[in-house]
Parts: structure tokens; C-alpha cells; sequence
């Protein structure tokens, strides 16, 4: 439960620091104000698919003790962290260069698509393991392992 605690703080940060930027970098280039640009949904991405997702993963892992698959669990934690953050890295490439007026390639699709990719086998494997955990609840006045 810690390493889900501390993921939904460290995405916490960097949605605020993503906005803050955000902000920062289209105010100093003279970006006009209201076109869209992919750095100014990061702020929110950072903030759902990390923080938010997280708390919920929390609550999930503390009612039925997801974790109880290790593999499967950290092979969720591992594939949804790297699909977030290079979902989020391209956005943040592709969103500066639209604030510089300079133009991105295919190849930043790509990437960001292997990042969804990884985001989707994490949560399959998440599901997975929920499920199981569902299917075998602990007993109540069992220890919590993870704690």
C-alpha cells in the first residue's frame, strides 16, 4: 500500500508542476491564450490517470488486498507507471513544440501509443488480480501482509 501511496503523491507533484509549467512556458512565448496545445491537458492526465487513479487503487489494494497476486500486481504497478509516464512525456514533447510553432513527427504518435499500450496491460493485470482477490477474499481477522 505504501508504493501506491507514494506513486499518487509523486503524480500529485507533477500534475501541480505540469500546470505551473504550463502556465509558465505559454505566458513567456506569447502562446495565444485559448489554442489548444496537447501541455495544457497534461496538468489534468498527470492528475486523473495518476493521482486520482492511484487513491482508488489504494482504496481497492486496502478492501481486498490486490496485492496477494505479487506478479500480477507488480507487473500492473511497473506497466501502468511506464504507460503514464511516457504518455504524458510525448504530451509534453508534442505540447512544447506546438507553443515553439514547430511541428512533431509520426514517430511521437508511436510512442505515445506504446505508452497507452502499457497504461492497458497494466490494467489488465490489475483487473486480473482484483478479480481473484474478489473471488478469494481474506478473512477478516486475518494479519494484512502488505500493510
Amino acid at each position: 500500500m505504501k508504493s501506491l501511496y507514494q506513486a499518487a503523491v509523486a503524480y500529485l507533484i507533477l500534475g501541480l508542476a505540469s500546470g505551473v509549467f504550463y502556465r509558465e512556458f505559454t505566458r513567456s512565448q506569447g502562446f495565444t491564450e485559448g489554442q489548444f496545445s496537447q501541455l495544457g491537458v497534461t496538468h489534468t492526465h498527470l492528475l486523473m490517470l495518476g493521482f486520482f487513479a492511484f487513491l482508488i487503487f489504494l482504496l481497492l489494494e486496502k478492501n481486498f488486498a490486490v496485492s496477494r497476486s505479487s506478479k500480477l500486481f507488480t507487473s500492473f504497478f511497473w506497466f501502468y507507471n511506464i504507460g503514464v509516464v511516457v504518455t504524458v512525456g510525448m504530451m509534453l514533447w508534442r505540447g512544447s513544440l506546438t507553443v515553439l510553432n514547430m511541428e512533431g513527427n509520426a514517430m511521437m504518435s508511436g510512442i505515445a501509443g506504446l505508452g497507452h499500450i502499457s497504461i492497458t496491460v497494466g490494467l489488465a493485470c490489475f483487473m486480473v488480480a482484483l478479480g481473484r482477490a474478489i473471488k478469494d477474499p481474506v478473512p477478516a481477522n486475518a494479519e494484512k501482509v502488505n500493510a
